[in-house]
């Protein structure tokens, strides 16, 4: 039987992620690379064997969680991915509204238009479409439908198959 993770990390231990915790990637063995194949099973991406070994598979459930979580889908859990791994939620994602420009606007565009919510075009700017897309989505999740997307929006993005 496995033994759980409390995905309700304290600050202490999110801190301790910063901090403390190795960088792994595949060819890491260890009491460390078991606690990364708990955090993966507890969110329901990495079912196999707890074995302290982090092989293909592993690496497999990493890249798909940093997909999850809009981070750069390398492999290889660092400080970044050690912190979302334990909130079960994105990290240091910018707040965009109305005139932001970029790749992360893309990206939140990309992932309304999947969940079918953003039907313009996605061309990395925060225009009136996109921050109506945000405000019914928003509305759709429960949250203040403002039209800023900040943590809690992109937390809840990230619960989207994208």
């Amino acid at each position: 039987m496995q033994t759980p993770i409390n995905p309700k990390a304290t600050s202490t231990a999110t801190t301790q992620a910063k901090t403390t915790k190795p960088v792994l990637q595949r060819g890491s063995k260890g009491t460390a690379v078991v606690e990364l194949q708990k955090l993966l099973g507890h969110w329901e991406i990495y079912t196999d064997s707890l074995d302290g070994i982090f092989d293909l598979p592993v690496e497999t459930a990493v890249k798909a969680f940093q997909h999850r979580v809009f981070l750069k889908e390398d492999g290889i859990v660092g400080a970044v991915t050690w912190q979302a791994l334990y909130s079960g939620a994105p990290v240091n994602m910018p707040v965009l509204q109305r005139g932001s420009l970029g790749q992360s606007v893309f990206t939140l565009q990309r992932v309304l238009h999947i969940a079918g919510f953003y039907v313009g075009n996605l061309d990395g700017n925060f225009g009136l479409k996109t921050e109506e897309a945000v405000r019914a989505f928003q509305k759709y999740s429960g949250l203040l439908a403002d039209g800023i997307v900040g943590s809690r929006t992109w937390h809840a993005l990230s619960k989207k198959p994208h």
